[in-house]
């Protein structure tokens, strides 16, 4: 009895008796669009409206109402659909937010090269996030009906996420390198979008911010200002980053429903985490490590369920839901007790203010001494 339950947990059930189709009545779709829509004008016409500057409290305290608007849905689901489909929406939303701290230092950068006022860049990540949901809801939809007539989509899918979880290792070991020569890391530069470097050009941008306007008339003519210019960059540079985490929540459910208000939570929770973990990314600097162990992962679900749909290595099951949703939060635990362990070598001593201190730093403190 025990042994069963075990492997309940651990492993999927043979295909031909898993509940694989989630049964979506049009209504449910609707009132989830009408849910993110009022989200949506809630933070538009409640915090992004009056332009300022969120404390740290203010952010906390919406991070932690957004993540608790997900864990309602997720028991919402639980109780219409069946645990199975709850539990796989709490593995996609998890993985989804987690993989938002990696778009956080691409949004930070781009933030930067437009020098936008901290008063305003809360309505720069606002729009920048509708645009990234429009366009996230068709790249799932397509997505949804490749994977539903196509197995060997799931090959793509996987050797992609092989790739991007190789990638990562390579930017954790390169970081590690630097941490540990006492080099400064070479800050990132923006590279416009293909998207935005049209639009500049199709578009005359004015030469500076106009309050926290986004299109000027003037003398006749309509221009368009940074403001805008950093809206579209972001959303669509996000859309790149749609290509990792999408695929990724399809290796935890094939239920197009889920996928989108996975992606829908995490994003509308994305701007009060900007706000939140800004400045202190640089504590977790075991942070690569983990998105490429949690992509690994991710990448062996998807290359055995595609063998598993052409007969190859059936003798291998797949892991279960709960057990891949225990896998996610163990790493993700792991990833960032290690990285506030590990930095506190890097924090600056008493009287510095410099920032991380790296090992040759503390090597020539002692030879000072």
């Amino acid at each position: 009895m025990t042994d069963n339950l075990l492997c309940s947990f651990l492993f999927a059930a043979p295909a031909s008796a898993q509940q694989t189709q989630m049964h979506v009545y049009p209504w449910e779709w609707a009132v989830l669009g009408l849910a993110v829509l009022a989200l949506i004008a809630f933070d538009l016409l409640g915090h992004v409206r009056k332009a300022h500057e969120p404390t740290i409290g203010e952010a906390a305290r919406w991070t932690a109402v957004y993540v608790s608007l997900a864990a309602v849905f997720g028991i919402i689901l639980y109780f219409r659909h069946s645990g199975e489909f709850a539990a796989e929406f709490f593995a996609g939303y998890i993985t989804e937010y987690s993989l938002s701290l990696d778009n956080i230092f691409v949004f930070i950068i781009i933030i930067a090269a437009f020098r936008v006022p901290r008063v305003y860049q809360q309505k720069v990540l606002m729009y920048g996030i509708v645009i990234a949901l429009v366009l996230r809801f068709i790249f799932i939809m397509i997505g949804a009906k490749l994977i539903e007539h196509f197995v060997w989509v799931f090959f793509i899918f996987g050797l992609w996420m092989l790739y991007t979880a190789v990638t990562q290792t390579i930017d954790g070991l390169r970081e590690s390198r630097e941490r540990a020569s006492g080099k400064e890391s070479a800050e990132e530069e923006y590279e416009p979008t293909f998207v935005t470097r049209l639009v500049s050009r199709v578009a005359p941008v004015t030469p500076g911010f106009v309050g926290d306007r986004l299109i000027l008339r003037h003398e006749g003519k309509t221009r368009i200002t940074p403001l805008l210019l950093c809206i579209v960059s972001i959303g669509s540079i996000d859309l790149m980053f749609a290509l990792d985490s999408i695929p990724a929540i399809f290796g935890l459910t094939k239920q197009p429903f889920i996928v989108f208000a996975s992606n829908a939570f995490a994003l509308l929770g994305l701007r009060q985490l900007f706000f939140l973990v800004d400045g202190l990314l640089e504590r977790l600097i075991y942070l690569h490590y983990g998105l490429a162990a949690i992509l690994g992962f991710i990448a062996w679900k998807l290359l055995l369920h595609a063998s598993h749909g052409y007969g190859v290595l059936d003798f291998v099951p797949e892991p279960s839901i709960l057990a891949s949703v225990s896998v996610i939060l163990g790493i993700i635990l792991l990833t960032v007790a290690a990285s506030v362990y590990g930095s506190r070598k890097y924090l600056p001593k008493a009287g510095d203010e410099t920032g991380f201190r790296t090992p040759a730093e503390d090597g020539e403190t002692a030879e000072e001494k």
